[in-house]
């Protein structure tokens, strides 16, 4: 009965430090002799705010939301996987979202809806 216990305890501990977490890769493209680099990273959080077209607002529940552009042309998906519209994506919906570093900005290309 500890050990079921303790595995349980394990199991949630494991969902609420992964939930948390980003990662990234970083690209380098060389065209006419210059290299740029372009590091993509996601982001798992709650929705706080959202401005389809221009930007949103994510929560990963530690520390102060992060502000995200929305890239010209940006990818919604839906927990099932499917293409879903901008206006699908509600304040209070866990997402994932995938963006590249520009400057100073945080450029959104997509947003996935993560299951609860």
């Amino acid at each position: 009965m500890k050990l079921l216990f303790a595995f349980i305890c394990a199991v949630a501990l494991s969902t609420i430090v992964v939930s948390g977490q980003t990662s990234s890769t970083t690209t380098s493209t060389t065209t006419s002799g210059a290299t740029t680099s372009a590091a993509t990273t996601e982001s798992v959080g709650t929705v706080t705010d959202f401005t389809p077209g221009a930007t949103i607002v994510v929560s990963s529940g530690t520390g102060e939301p992060v502000h995200y552009k929305l890239g010209k042309s940006v990818t919604y998906i839906n927990a099932k996987g499917k293409e879903i519209k901008a206006e699908k994506i509600r304040k209070d919906r866990k997402v994932r979202v995938h963006y590249v570093k520009e400057g100073n900005d945080m450029v959104v290309d997509k947003v996935t809806v993560v299951k609860d």
